[in-house]
C-alpha cells in the first residue's frame, strides 16, 4: 500500500481522536504501518481538534499529514481551516455544519452524520462512527471491515450494538 494521509477534524466532544485511534488500530490489525498525531485547542470541550493518520505498507518517514487523501470535516471551522490542503483527495463533510466550496476542485462527499445518528440511534455521539464507516468503505482495499469492527469494539467497549449500527450506516452510504 502506498502512503495514504487522512485528516479528521472537528470540535472537542465529536470523537475526532477516537475515530483516529480506531482507524489506526484497525490498520495495525491488517499489518499496515500507521502513525497518528493529535492536536487540539486548550478548551476541554467544544474547541478545535484534529487527528492526522498516515497509513503505509512500509515504514513511515513523517507522521505529518500535508496533502490529505481523505479529509473528514466534522465542523465548519475544520473545513475552513483545512479543506485547501486537499489537492486530489476526497472531503467527507457533514452538510449540517458545512457548505462546501466548489472552487476547490476536489471530490466532496456529503455525510449528514449528526442527523443520521440522531434519527437512527437517538444521539449525536455516534456521528464519528458513521464517518468511520464511510472512511472504511473508501479504504476497504487496505483495511478490512472486520478489522475496523474489531478495533471499534476494542477501543469503545460500551454501546457495541449502537456503534456497529452506526458503522454500518456510514459504510453502506458510500456505495
Amino acid at each position: 500500500m502506498k502512503r495514504t494521509e487522512i485528516l479528521v477534524s472537528g470540535f472537542g466532544g465529536q470523537g475526532v481522536v477516537r475515530l483516529g485511534q480506531i482507524f489506526s488500530t484497525a490498520a495495525v490489525y491488517d499489518g499496515l504501518f500507521t502513525t497518528m498525531l493529535v492536536s487540539h485547542g486548550t478548551e476541554t470541550r467544544g474547541g478545535y481538534v484534529r487527528s492526522q493518520i498516515v497509513l503505509s505498507g512500509s515504514s513511515i518517514d513523517s507522521p505529518v499529514v500535508e496533502t490529505p487523501d481523505y479529509f473528514c470535516a466534522m465542523s465548519k471551522s475544520a473545513y475552513t481551516k483545512f479543506a485547501a490542503l486537499v489537492k486530489q483527495g476526497t472531503i467527507i463533510f457533514d452538510p449540517g455544519y458545512i457548505e462546501p466550496d466548489p472552487e476547490l476542485g476536489v471530490q466532496h462527499m456529503p455525510l449528514p452524520a449528526r442527523d443520521i445518528a440522531v434519527q437512527e440511534l437517538g444521539r449525536d455521539i455516534f456521528a464519528n462512527i458513521i464517518f468511520l464507516g464511510m472512511l472504511g468503505q473508501y479504504l476497504k482495499t487496505a483495511i478490512s471491515k472486520e478489522s475496523l469492527l474489531k478495533a471499534l469494539e476494542a477501543r469503545v467497549p460500551k454501546f457495541v450494538e449502537e456503534n456497529r449500527k452506526a458503522f454500518e450506516l456510514g459504510y453502506t452510504l458510500s456505495n
